[in-house]
């Protein structure tokens, strides 16, 4: 099923003004003409804080405040009107440690750069079409990071594990990554 994306309110929050234009055209081509655009994330929060947006697509890398302290500001932002908006990152950055920490922030997609019109394509149908619930802990507001809907089949379901080898500059200390961990991130990535 395509969604009718002409009622969806974007925003695009990048501070390259270039790729704002891209992403505009990008939405749109799919329909999507109401937009509102800011190459600050300050000035973004403050839209989002007011307007009723549909849709975040947000630059990972910027001056001031990031993409990630941006995402986190919506989602636990006192006084926000809609902390569940579906966000999407745009990254040049696709490094395990920040893909997980995007995850982290409470991102809904990621898209990396260069992006094209069918990734991004792809990334609106999903959190249209496949809104995944949102999990609200003492450390975490964000959609679910578990993808795979699998049964439970017993007393304990990490079992799995396997061992990631220190980067270089970094101490013996391993990270301990679930095989979960990894099907979200390669979730993220599609």
């Amino acid at each position: 099923m395509t969604p009718r994306m002409g009622n969806v309110n974007t925003l695009i929050i990048d501070d390259n003004a270039h790729m704002i234009s891209i992403i505009r055209s990008m939405l749109l081509g799919f329909g999507i003409s109401r937009t509102h655009e800011s190459r600050d994330a300050v000035e973004a929060f403050e839209m989002v804080r007011h307007e009723p947006i549909d849709l975040i697509i947000v630059d990972y890398q910027m001056p001031l405040l990031d993409g990630l302290e941006f995402i986190q500001m919506v989602r636990r932002g006192a006084d926000m009107k809609n902390p569940f908006v579906p966000i999407i990152l745009l990254t040049a950055h696709t490094e395990r440690s920040r893909i997980m920490a995007a995850r982290d922030a409470g991102v809904t997609e990621i898209c990396a750069k260069p992006v094209t019109a069918r990734q991004m394509w792809e990334k609106i149908v999903a959190v249209v079409n496949n809104p995944r619930p949102f999990v609200k802990t003492a450390n975490y507001l964000g959609p679910d990071r578990r993808r795979k809907r699998e049964d439970y089949k017993g007393p304990e379901r990490r079992a799995v594990t396997t061992e990631k080898p220190p980067e270089e500059g970094e101490g013996n200390e391993s990270e301990v990554v679930d095989a979960n961990d990894q099907d979200a991130i390669d979730q993220l990535m599609a």
